[in-house]
């Protein structure tokens, strides 16, 4: 306060005082309570603990296997992971020579085409002259090719050929042809050619090249 010298009273002057970096009995209660409830969690858990308790939880039932995208010939490498039988997750496999866990635009929605509710979870057939598609099982749909594949190799099969003035033995069929994809690892492969030289396929091709 001060004095004003032509009325003789006094002032109270005005109090600009700033509480910043003052410590209140509030604020120190906060702080005592805080450090003291921290140094009793400390004796009681183990941080580490926890953290690998809580990574664990994440992965618990999970299950994974390795995989390969099948959009194009790359054979880029994938990791999938499964839960209770369904598929949860896919990423790139980091171990895979090819592309040693990147994946493309295509890869990386993998898993969005997988979960898609448009995706055919079981065979269909539309017979002949019909408006519409029906659901058969698999054993049904395994039967049915089969029976295509016995007749029309049976109709079609060529044992000679001419070969100037001599019949030269050929025994293939031209009328039937396989495909394979980028998914399909080496030992697949090398089935699939035993398989289609045995039924008298030449012509065996990749999805990629088309």
């Amino acid at each position: 306060m001060f004095m004003d010298g032509s009325h003789n009273t006094q002032l109270d002057a005005p109090t600009n005082r700033t509480k910043t970096g003052m410590v209140t009995r509030r604020s120190m209660l906060r702080l005592t309570v805080g450090a003291g409830m921290g140094l009793a969690l400390d004796g009681i858990l183990d941080l580490q603990t926890v953290r690998a308790a809580t990574r664990e939880m994440k992965l618990s039932q999970v299950k994974e296997f390795t995989t390969s995208c099948n959009f194009c010939s790359c054979g880029c490498g994938m990791i999938a992971s499964t839960r209770d039988g369904k598929l949860i997750a896919m990423e790139g496999d980091y171990d895979h020579i090819v592309n040693r866990g990147s994946l493309c635009v295509k890869g990386i929605s993998m898993f969005a085409t997988h979960t898609s509710p448009h995706r055919l979870a079981k065979p269909r057939y539309r017979a002949a002259g019909s408006d519409h598609w029906e659901d058969i099982s698999w054993e049904s749909a395994v039967d049915r090719i089969a029976q295509k594949i016995r007749k029309t190799r049976d109709a079609t099969w060529i044992a000679t050929e001419k070969l100037e003035d001599k019949d030269v033995p050929v025994n293939r069929t031209d009328a039937i042809a396989f495909m394979g994809g980028a998914q399909n690892t080496n030992e697949e492969c090398y089935l699939f050619q035993k398989a289609t030289r045995l039924l008298g396929t030449a012509f065996v091709e990749h999805q990629a090249r088309l």
